[in-house]
């Protein structure tokens, strides 16, 4: 052990590395995060971005949080607190419509377009519970890992995939056939199959494509529409809530408690190399060129950046590197945090009320977000664009002076690379402004209301967070890149292909979100791996 500063170094401090980091103290191994950045969490943090606001900078609402593990890392203990939308989701649309969820709200909204909808939305949302009660139970083991020959792995994954084939077994087999379609369809064309009404296809549309850079009726959309429904806050299922004091609040609970095990985390500290020897990872040099010498390490980093940027080429398979070169990224996200002089009144429910606190989702139907998807194909953004806006102040005064409030756009689509060799930073504040228009289009005044704004294009969100291509999933959600495939078929249980080198990120299953799973799974398997190797 005396070679070894560490047992683990982990590198990235955000939500999924210090997940894995208090899991594997708590399992006694000594443990060091390292982070690039000066500060702690990754996407998920809360910086004040104009005087006196300060908001979620990147991730910015919670429900896909893993209830194990705020309860294994207690961090309701450590000063966690969510608190939930009193409303879900509010989608204004340009004449003065709209369609407003949440508990005692829904049917009557769905029945003033469609009473018809009104028992099909019942009958769906029950489907889609069911089959997101089953595969909950997924989340949090590593998927089936595709091996070769014979031997202790082998049977181990022989296992695993027994256990996986009977969790899905409990659904019935009409259920297991829906769930293969939203596996395989696209949301657009079951919404068309089911619902009548264009708001209620776009409330479930718009799960499809958040963080997704596609049409609604590209095929697989339906899986990143399921992917949404695995949430819960405070014990209900399906519902999104704010952490009181932005994103930043779980990040600073998780490094709590992480450092109450004894888990070292040191920021300003970019990782320049993995180093390899004899086949094996031994730590990490830094980019000031220290040097931490580590039994394991895990990467809480997109794949494609850890094995392209911080490998030595010569020590992977050539035909390993040149599948992660393809991988995939990509969210067609840009991202605003806007501080307001006052909340914005809708055309279509004007003044204050539980609307405000809720999604307000500017994408009134399917084709409007198909238009979407196709300008910005052809154009690198689209003219009539996909915005979100949370305003969480209504949720949180700490996030802002007295009267007034900030607000969170998450806007799609954008191209995550430009065409004809533009560069975003020469397009961000055109764009912004477009994302600002687009609401003020559906709440006159907004725009007047604009105190001030932070911008982060697909090039700054990978600048600022690693997130390459802007991509919020570290991978698209797409069939290639899903279940035993994420990253790679034969490294779907968090082993890298280093002896030593495990996937803690988001870039493994079960995917993206401010979930904590993948540092959960891959804890798992670095204790298990420890275990056997010194049993």
């Amino acid at each position: 052990m005396a070679d070894f500063d560490t047992d683990v170094v982990i590198i990235g401090a955000g939500h999924n590395g210090l997940t894995c980091a208090t899991y594997l103290a708590m399992g006694g191994l000594r443990v060091r995060v390292v982070e690039r950045r000066e500060v702690i969490g990754g996407a998920a943090v809360t910086e004040e971005f104009h005087p006196g606001f300060r908001n979620s900078v990147a991730a910015y609402t919670v429900s896909l949080l893993n209830p194990t593990v705020i309860a294994d890392l207690k961090l309701h203990e450590h000063g966690l607190r969510i608190v939930e939308r009193r409303a879900q989701n509010f989608l204004p649309t340009l004449n003065g419509d709209y369609l407003l969820t949440g508990e005692g709200r829904t049917a009557a909204s769905i029945a003033r377009h469609n009473p018809r909808d009104v028992e099909r939305y019942d009958a769906f949302t029950r489907e889609l519970e069911a089959i997101a009660d089953v595969l909950r139970q997924l989340v949090l083991r590593a998927p089936p890992n595709l091996v070769t020959g014979f031997g202790a792995p082998a049977i181990r994954e022989s296992l695993n995939a027994l256990g996986t084939a009977n969790v899905l077994r409990a659904l019935p087999m009409e259920r297991q056939r829906l769930l293969l379609d939203l596996f395989t369809r696209s949301a657009g064309e079951m919404l068309d199959e089911i619902f009548e009404g264009e708001l209620v296809k776009a409330l479930f549309g718009f799960d499809a494509i958040v963080g997704n850079y596609a049409s609604p009726y590209a095929a697989g959309s339906a899986y990143v529409m399921l992917h949404h429904a695995f949430g819960e806050v405070n014990g209900k299922k399906g519902v999104w809530g704010h952490a009181v004091g932005g994103m930043g609040a779980i990040t600073q609970a998780m490094a709590a408690a992480a450092r109450s095990h004894g888990v070292a985390i040191e920021t300003g500290a970019g990782v320049r190399e993995v180093i390899v020897e004899d086949g094996r990872t031994a730590g990490i040099v830094l980019d000031d060129g220290r040097r931490i010498r580590a039994r394991y390490v895990a990467a809480n980093v997109n794949p494609k950046l850890l094995y392209t940027r911080l490998m030595p080429k010569d020590a992977l398979p050539p035909e390993f590197l040149t599948r992660m070169e393809r991988w995939r990224n990509g969210s067609g996200t840009f991202r605003m945090n806007v501080a307001l002089s006052s909340l914005p009144s809708f055309t279509a429910l004007p003044g204050d009320g539980d609307h405000l606190s809720a999604g307000i989702i500017m994408a009134p139907s399917l084709a409007y977000m198909d238009r979407a998807w196709q300008d910005a194909r052809a154009f690198g953004w689209s003219r009539a664009p996909v915005v979100e806006m949370l305003i969480p102040s209504t949720l949180d005064d700490s996030l802002a002076p007295p009267g007034k409030h900030v607000a969170s756009l998450f806007c799609q689509h954008v191209a995550p690379q430009l065409p004809n060799g533009a560069s975003w930073d020469e397009h961000r504040d055109e764009v912004a402004d477009l994302m600002i228009a687009t609401v003020d289009a559906y709440a006159p005044g907004f725009k007047a209301s604009v105190l001030g704004r932070q911008v982060l294009s697909p090039l700054d969100l990978e600048r600022e967070f690693g997130l390459l291509g802007g991509d919020i999933f570290h991978g698209a959600l797409t069939l290639n890149q899903l279940f035993s495939a994420r990253p790679m078929l034969g490294h779907a249980d968090y082993r890298g292909p280093l002896k030593g080198l495990y996937h803690c990120g988001s870039g493994c299953h079960p995917g993206g979100g401010v979930t904590g799973a993948p540092g959960h799974n891959a804890a798992r398997a670095i204790l298990r791996d420890h275990k056997a190797f010194f049993s």
